[in-house]
């Protein structure tokens, strides 16, 4: 386990005693818990914009395009304000 010295504002402070007391566990695990879910996001974001360099905008293309031309289900229909002619 590492121990990490850091400065946050007292409106968070506040905020993550708050949540430990009304959780019952320590204020390390929600600041843990708390980074740990911040740290996946970051990830995901990265994860995403790899995967989006990659993209094939011509093959995604094609790909649309060989999708059947038929109406949308009952209920998955395009507001007016966003149809295209």
């Amino acid at each position: 386990m590492t121990t990490i010295e850091a400065k946050i504002p007292d409106y968070l402070a506040r905020q993550a005693f708050a949540a430990a007391q009304r959780e019952k566990i320590p204020v390390d695990q929600i600041i843990a818990l708390a980074l740990s879910a911040q740290l996946a996001s970051w990830r995901g974001s990265d994860d995403l914009a790899t995967r989006a360099k990659r993209a094939n905008l011509d093959e995604f293309a094609n790909i649309l395009g060989s999708a059947p031309k038929v109406p949308p289900m009952p209920g998955d229909e395009l507001p007016e304000s966003d149809k295209r002619e």
